[in-house]
């Protein structure tokens, strides 16, 4: 189990810092339905990420993913598939900072959380988490890390089951700043927003850039091993 889950860490990592979902979690504390949907939103999170991990890790355990022990060529190519992918949204990301105003305007549908009810909450993060372009691709290469490690099938769940919590530390966090310090939770939380909403674009980008760096690297030493 150890080596599945030492495979997913920095890909979990890379998920839960998403400045769209914090951001998106935030405005949802702030609203007088918070106590359901900041719950519900973690719970959609939690659900997008298992979906489609659990989706990759059954495709890439099918495939065969490990040969000898070592990673099989196609996981080697598909991780350098992810990071030129990563590498693209990376660039995107850092030319959005570049031309971006002092206080980037919010998606629309951002303006309207306070409308937002637990089931939409949940549907709204159950996206961000499985269809974002960033997590999608981190979720597809935590699974396929996984799956070249050759580990039990309830190995590979718990790694994967790591990957999820971990993934959800990011919106996590606010949820528990709201519920354990109460009034206090207010200015900490405008705080965090203001900041998430300034620098997205350049957590994002730094973050894709990290990752690719990271599948590029291992892709070359797993194709030249």
């Amino acid at each position: 189990m150890g080596q599945a889950t030492g495979q997913v860490i920095t890909f979990a990592v890379g998920v839960a810092l998403s400045a769209s979902a914090i951001i998106a979690v935030v405005l949802m504390l702030a609203t007088p339905k918070a106590r359901s949907n900041g719950p519900a939103f973690l719970l959609g999170w939690m659900l997008g990420l298992t979906v489609v991990g659990t989706i990759a890790l059954i495709a890439a355990s099918g495939a065969e993913a490990s040969e000898n022990g070592a990673p099989a060529t196609w996981v080697s190519i598909l991780k350098i598939i992810l990071g030129v992918l990563l590498l693209l949204v990376a660039a995107r990301q850092r030319h959005a900072h570049t031309t971006a105003d002092a206080e980037p305007d919010l998606p629309g549908w951002m303006k309207r959380v306070d409308t937002f009810t637990a089931p939409r909450a949940a549907a709204v993060a159950f996206v961000l988490a499985a269809l974002n372009p960033k997590n999608l691709l981190l979720t597809v290469g935590a699974a396929a890390a996984i799956a070249q490690t050759s580990a039990s099938t309830g190995d590979q769940a718990a790694a994967l089951a790591v990957f999820v919590v971990l993934g959800t530390a990011g919106p996590g966090i606010p949820v528990a700043i709201y519920f354990l310090m109460h009034d206090r939770a207010k200015a900490i939380l405008e705080n965090l927003r203001a900041w998430m909403v300034h620098e997205n674009a350049a957590i994002t980008a730094v973050i894709c850039l990290i990752i690719a760096a990271k599948l590029i690297g291992d892709a070359i030493t797993g194709l030249t091993s």
